[in-house]
């Protein structure tokens, strides 16, 4: 079934609708308006209305009336659609094309098929209670099985319309078509399909209606239609209904206009007439219904150990490629785009860094943005930097670090599948840049864990089943397509974060999804951190795991990684030594750190890596002069300035020992180095400096707040508080008064409206009730301009409030006199 997008103004409309009747008294037999339906219901009943809307809450209505109202809204029966499930959709756009009020057995024929046809019932008549039940749980549908009514905006949102095609794929109906059509030419099609002549239009519609749908006469005024007339009632019958004709049709097709089969619609277009399609479909509104969710069985099984430990492989992963990231950012991160958001450049080195996908990187970068762990640092000339939290994170053991970043991941609704994407204004997405947050991914996300989470343990889907089950739980369109790709990136995602393994979910990604600690479950699935590595003859240390935090920091500046996996290995190169010589290690240093951490001997080949460069690092001297070079080996720096490389250098010789330099030290430094020299920096006292880089952090920074989809769910405190409000505005609102006497020349009461009374009034009455002890009923307008009514009985009237018992609130409460607007006494059947 093909369903059209919802749209609709999120601001409420100001006009009132048919279901919200006006305060009256109780509802006699069936209800004659949608607060009257809402009014007999109970608290319960309410409350689950305001849980499934929780839009209706913001603000708290004052009374049924005003629920009723707000329900009808064209923003909040948009919202309330797009949540239904696809037969209960389909149920709504049957009652759209019904007769309105519409027989139960009318719109169950409209899903099932008319008597006597070929039946379409695939558990549509067993499950069109279920769908009607939940039309009317979210006010929907009201009035009783012999007058069913849908909400009047639910109605014009999927009725059938020139300018909005009816998901139903039928056209308007033989009243509506020839609205506009000359009463002659009415008259000419009346007499055409032998009907008698009429003395107005009207009748003359009527009597063309009540043929196109008695099936007896419409089946034999079908039979004298040319063959060809049927095949093009064919290719119109299951939509669209409008079809392009030439000013001088066809035979076949001037056959159906002439016969009302084909109405007018524009000067180039006709239309099918909602009751010839019913008939020729059979009674049907829909090709195809779907009674029933798509099953999601198990498309493949394994054994539940087999997917816990993959999955925390895949998690020990995770937290190395994070920890990578992070930290590959905190010397020099990337710039934060004017716009916000990472440049697609920096976005390509982190995909590079971290030998994978962009699409993939984003992910990375975006959960470790969710998690807290980096952001923007706030300078002028702004950097992404790891935050403080980051260094929290890094000392926490594994299984918490990768709870952290579930957790982060699960609610977050920045979604990383986006990037790269272009917006609405034809603007390219980036990653931690704005317009990446779609409210519907924690709800996609969650749903698909919770589908993983029916499935035998270590049973995993096929998607395509999973995406159907998806599609049919939020068919909207637009909607059901964005969810499909969140679902999508969530499958992904899932895998390699570690929730799932082998497209099964892991025992502790079910207990990220029941609200419980994963740690735990984790825990012993995780390879404990290792104090050792196995040193190795071709210059290559072997990880045999995950390493203690000391000696894998310090083995990371030493080495370069060269593969990863369930072992790690490092490769030592003369970049690497100098790298650890630079940051303030010697040569003794690190022969002593890899004797005291190695299971093997040191090879030979790598303790003279280390002297070679070590003899050499530092034996050139690099200073401020703009720049110099000193080194007691003069035939060292005329080598240097006969090379061709050094004449950027603006290098000459000042002493035999000494060269002066034009360039910046950092920029001396890194052209000898890439001549093949060692050098070292050196202080204003002639020391070697420590090439340590600073690691950069941020200020304290917030993770990302989720952007709601819509008002938050209510819990239950604040739905029984509001359900009490509603029940006492009603209370209030229709409780029965005493209409005073109308003055002499004053307008009268209008019954059910608070009269307007003065100050000196007010007072009065107010006084006498608490003297008699009688109950009264107030208009009150709080300090936040709120205005509201109340029934209350005063007992005591001193400098400017009336303190009484409310009974509307069902407590004792003060009021400020001037703010009230009316008072009325009750009638004294009401008192």
């Amino acid at each position: 079934m093909g369903t059209g997008r919802l749209t609709g103004r999120r601001d409420q409309e100001a006009t009132t609708v048919p279901e919200a009747s006006t305060a009256g008294g109780a509802a006699t037999g069936a209800p004659r308006s949608l607060a009257e339906a809402l009014r007999a219901r109970d608290d319960a009943a309410l409350a689950a209305l305001l849980h499934a809307r929780p839009d209706l809450l913001s603000p708290v209505p004052g009374d049924v009336t005003q629920l009723a109202t707000r329900a009808g809204t064209r923003a909040s029966v948009v919202r309330a659609l797009e949540r239904l499930d696809r037969f209960a959709l389909q149920t709504a756009e049957a009652l759209a094309v019904a007769p309105d009020p519409c027989p139960y057995p009318v719109l169950e024929s409209l899903l099932t098929g008319q008597e006597g046809t070929t039946g379409h019932d695939n558990g549509a008549r067993a499950a069109l209670p279920r769908a009607l039940a939940t039309l009317r749980d979210q006010a929907l549908v009201w009035g009783d099985e012999d007058r069913l009514r849908l909400v009047r905006t639910a109605r014009e949102l999927l009725a059938p319309a020139a300018q909005r095609p009816s998901p139903t794929g039928l056209g308007p109906t033989v009243a509506e078509a020839t609205s506009g059509m000359s009463p002659t030419r009415i008259q000419e099609i009346v007499a055409a399909v032998g009907l008698p002549a009429t003395h107005d239009p009207v009748s003359a519609v009527s009597a063309l209606t009540g043929l196109f749908t008695d099936p007896e006469r419409m089946s034999a005024l079908l039979d004298e239609a040319p063959a060809e007339a049927h095949q093009v009632l064919g290719r119109l019958v299951w939509g669209p209904p409008y079809g392009e004709v030439t000013p001088n049709p066809a035979a076949p097709v001037r056959w159906l206009r002439d016969h009302g089969l084909l109405l007018p619609a524009s000067a180039r277009t006709v239309v099918l007439p909602r009751e010839v399609a019913l008939h020729l479909r059979g009674g049907l509104a829909h090709r195809d219904t779907a009674p029933a969710a798509p099953a999601v069985p198990a498309h493949r099984e394994h054994r539940p150990q087999l997917v816990d430990a993959n999955a925390a492989g895949q998690a020990l992963a995770a937290l190395s490629t994070v920890e990578e990231l992070v930290k590959s950012w905190e010397h020099a991160g990337p710039l934060v785009l004017r716009a916000g958001g990472l440049a697609v450049r920096d976005l390509k080195r982190a995909a590079a860094l971290l030998d994978t996908a962009e699409p993939m990187a984003a992910f990375w970068i975006e959960l470790a943005y969710a998690a807290g762990l980096l952001a923007g640092d706030g300078e002028a000339d702004e950097r992404y930097a790891p935050t403080p939290a980051f260094d929290d994170w890094c000392e926490l053991p594994p299984p918490e670090r990768w709870s952290a970043l579930a957790a982060a991941w699960l609610p977050a609704t920045r979604t990383a599948g986006l990037v790269g994407e272009q917006d609405g204004k034809g603007r390219t997405l980036s990653a931690l840049g704005p317009d990446l947050d779609r409210s519907a991914a924690p709800e996609v996300r969650r749903r698909v864990l919770e589908l993983l989470a029916e499935l035998p343990e270590g049973g995993s889907p096929a998607p395509d089943a999973l995406l159907d089950r998806l599609a049919w739980e939020r068919p909207v369109r637009g909607t059901s397509d964005l969810r499909t790709r969140l679902a999508h990136w969530t499958l992904t995602e899932a895998e390699v974060l570690g929730v799932t393994g082998r497209g099964a979910l892991s025992a502790f990604g079910r207990a990220l999804l029941e609200h419980r600690d994963p740690a735990p479950l984790l825990a012993p699935l995780l390879p404990e951190p290792v104090d050792h590595v196995l040193l190795q003859a071709d210059l290559t240390a072997v990880a045999p795991g995950p390493l203690r935090r000391p000696l894998g920091d310090t083995l990371a500046v030493l080495a370069d990684v060269e593969s990863k996996g369930g072992a790690t290995v490092y490769r030592f190169t003369p970049g690497s030594v100098r790298r650890a010589l630079d940051a303030g290690h010697a040569a003794a240093d690190l022969h002593a750190f890899l004797k005291e951490h190695s299971r093997t001997p040191v090879p030979q080949p790598l303790a003279y890596l280390i002297d070679d460069v070590a003899r050499r690092h530092g034996h050139l001297r690099v200073g401020a002069a703009s720049s110099y070079v000193r080194c007691d080996d003069d035939a060292m720096l005329g080598e240097i300035l006969a090379d061709k490389r050094s004449a950027g250098l603006g290098l000459r010789r000042l002493a035999p020992t000494v060269l002066a330099a034009q360039a910046e030290p950092a920029t001396l430094l890194e052209g000898l180095r890439t001549m093949g020299y060692a050098p070292a920096a050196e202080s204003l006292t002639g020391d070697v400096l420590v090439a340590r880089a600073h690691a950069r952090r941020t200020p304290p920074r917030s993770a990302p707040v989720p952007v709601p989809d819509g008002p938050p769910v209510p819990d239950d405190t604040l739905l029984g508080a509001a359900v009490r409000a509603i029940r006492a505005g009603d209370v209030a609102a229709t409780a029965v008064r005493k209409e005073p006497a109308a003055a002499a020349g004053s307008a009268p009461a209008v019954p059910g409206e608070l009269p307007r009374t003065s100050a000196a009034e007010t007072l009065a009455t107010v006084q006498a009730a608490a003297l008699t002890g009688s109950a009264v009923w107030i208009g009150y307008v709080n300090a936040e301009g709120a205005a509201s009514q109340r029934v209350i009985a005063p007992v005591r009237v001193e400098g400017g409030f009336v303190t009484g018992y409310d009974h509307t609130a069902d407590e004792v409460r003060t009021y400020a006199l001037h703010r009230i607007t009316g008072v009325a006494e009750l009638a004294e059947d009401h008192i």
